[in-house]
């Protein structure tokens, strides 16, 4: 069993994933869990199997994150699209933009997604002021998440921002995503063919290694993952 009580980047575990070993990382930060699945999902896709402790996994879970550490909530909302935040994480005034997903859609350019969460209660200038960030940053495409249902003006608003064409299809270039949707699965409406997510550094393909690999304390059981 390898044993990383400070994972950070994820660098041990995705050693030990490699190797075949049974492993735990611990970290106390979203953006680290978030970095650390990203790492895993990219290196070994679904082969990777491991359990998330800690994590919300209902809305009332998401809700008490908000309330208890609304900066922690905002990493672990930016975490479930795949997104990275926004430079470091500070109190105070609003900027606009709490995260930013980059990709690729056919061309050398590399294309941004601006995101803003808000955990509290929705005004419906938070989409006019999305959609001002969107053409002051040259975004493709403006992302609201948030715990409450967008009101109907809002959506209208959304509505009224049009679309991002790409070689995979329109896309709305302002959209509305709820807590409760993204816990259902739902995800933000990009092009997200193969190899186009540039958000991260993109961890290789992991090689196969010995089918079988012994360490100081191993036993003579087959190795776990």
């Amino acid at each position: 069993m390898v044993l990383d009580p400070f994972c950070g980047c994820g660098t041990t575990v995705t050693a030990a994933q490699k190797l075949g070993r049974r492993w735990i990382g611990i970290d106390i930060t979203h953006l680290a869990i978030g970095l650390i699945k990203t790492r895993l999902h990219d290196a070994y896709g679904d082969a990777a199997k491991y359990e998330v402790i800690g994590e919300p996994t209902t809305v009332e879970d998401a809700e008490r994150l908000a309330q208890d550490e609304p900066y922690q909530f905002q990493a672990w909302a930016l975490g479930l699209v795949g997104a990275r935040q926004s430079g470091a994480i500070k109190k105070g005034a609003d900027k606009g933009i709490d995260g930013r997903l980059y990709f690729h859609d056919g061309s050398d350019k590399t294309r941004q997604i601006v995101i803003s969460v808000k955990a509290g209660k929705l005004h419906a200038n938070y989409v006019r002021d999305l959609a001002g960030v969107i053409g002051r940053k040259k975004a493709e495409i403006g992302v609201l998440l948030s715990f409450d249902q967008p009101t109907k003006p809002m959506r209208a608003e959304a509505a009224s921002a049009g679309f991002y064409t790409s070689p995979w299809g329109s896309h709305p270039r302002l959209q509305l995503l709820t807590v409760g949707e993204l816990l259902d699965g739902k995800r933000i409406d990009y092009p997200q063919t193969a190899g186009v997510n540039r958000t991260y550094k993109q961890a290789p393909k992991a090689k196969k290694v010995a089918e079988k690999v012994r360490g100081l304390f191993d036993k003579d059981e087959p190795t776990e993952s």
